[in-house]
């Protein structure tokens, strides 16, 4: 049990809550807002010390977006363009051959909203990667994507994800939920799935046998108590299903699109509040205790430094080497697309923690000596 006497600014009756991971929507609230930063940080800190130890893990992987082409109409993208590129068979093979040679265990795999595409059209990407590389595990298609490929395909979500697992996904990244909430959809993104077609599609996933990530984008129009009940849905479909591997924090980036620009004509919205950024994340831990293990720090979306701070504030993972990111990059990330294992181990020591490899599903940790 914590000690109360730890936390000065947190009652006993939340603490405990806290412990056993049934923080109510009013407790996230007064913790976000009214609690000491620094006493939420050390309260998440602690709770990830009881799930995760002093280890922290990342995923030798490969990210490949293989279509900037986008039919969507989502206000925060920088990264649609209608006369974009569209990585052909060829080419993706040839970005998993070179993944391959410097030893990933993970290919994901994320594009935009092909007009039309079909289910069969995805399929063919899976199936062509994993026919030359079983080992290979693919991390793909967030469930936008699967929704657009059912759609066009006249087919229900079920069969799409049942098609999609037999042509060889192995995990779905849970993008695409931005907030959960339908106001917020609403301005940011009123054409896209809805937050109930979100948690259906994902729902689906888990109930088929396949796990996703999941996923928060903030720092935009939502309110804290939006980011708590995005939370707390979260964490109640993780209670239904056990589906979720890990839960990344994603900070809205404002460069290159019509969000963005509006915010900064409208209050000169510039994202350096690194303070929230921590508090989100130690929200996170905090909220999912006990249901979802893993909190991810994105060193891409964040950058190094913050996200290396992150792991004193509830993080326990830092993603991935990726390879290439060009999503967060046109959005005004400037953090690169590749970090070798070299360097997120040193990253990681200098947090004073264990840096150790895993796979997509958290199933093998090997300690890093380097």
């Amino acid at each position: 049990m914590l000690q109360s006497a730890h936390f000065r600014e947190i009652p006993r009756p939340l603490l405990e809550r806290a412990t056993t991971g049934n923080i109510t929507p009013a407790d996230g609230v007064y913790l976000f807002t009214e609690c000491e930063p620094l006493e939420l940080f050390a309260l998440a800190d602690r709770l990830r010390r009881i799930t995760s130890g002093e280890r922290v893990t990342y995923v030798l992987n490969r990210n490949i977006n293989f279509t900037n082409r986008c039919i969507g109409s989502c206000r925060f993208c920088a990264f649609r363009d209608d006369d974009g590129y569209l990585f052909s068979i060829d080419e993706i093979m040839e970005k998993v051959r070179e993944a391959v040679r410097i030893g990933v265990s993970e290919i994901c795999i994320q594009g935009g909203l092909l007009e039309g595409a079909r289910l069969e059209e995805y399929c063919r990407i899976l199936h062509s990667i994993k026919s030359e590389f079983p080992h290979l595990h693919l991390h793909a298609y967030s469930p936008m994507e699967v929704l657009h490929m059912a759609a066009n395909s006249g087919v229900t979500i079920k069969r799409a994800l049942l098609r999609l697992r037999e042509c060889g996904l192995g995990s779905m990244p849970g993008t695409a939920a931005e907030i959960l909430s339908e106001r917020v959809r609403e301005e940011i993104c009123p054409e896209k799935l809805s937050a109930r077609e979100w948690i259906e599609v994902v729902e689906t996933a888990h109930m088929a046998g396949i796990p996703t990530t999941a996923t928060m984008m903030y720092g935009h129009v939502e309110t804290v108590e939006e980011r708590i009940e995005h939370l707390i849905l979260i964490r109640e479909l993780q209670r239904r299903t056990g589906g979720f591997t890990e839960f990344v924090p994603l900070p809205f980036l404002p460069r290159n699109n019509e969000l963005g620009e509006r915010l900064l004509r409208e209050r000169g919205f510039e994202r350096v509040n690194g303070t929230d950024d921590l508090k989100v994340h130690a929200i996170a831990r905090i909220i999912l205790h006990t249901h979802i293990n893993n909190i991810q720090a994105s060193w891409v979306k964040l950058g190094v430094k913050l996200a290396q701070i992150a792991l004193h504030c509830g993080a326990s993972d830092l993603g991935g080497t990726l390879m290439e990111e060009r999503i967060s990059k046109s959005a005004g990330a400037t953090s690169g697309e590749y970090l070798a294992p070299s360097k997120l181990n040193t990253i990681i020591r200098e947090a004073g923690r264990e840096p150790a490899i895993r796979d997509t599903l958290y199933r093998r940790i090997t300690p890093q000596f380097e």
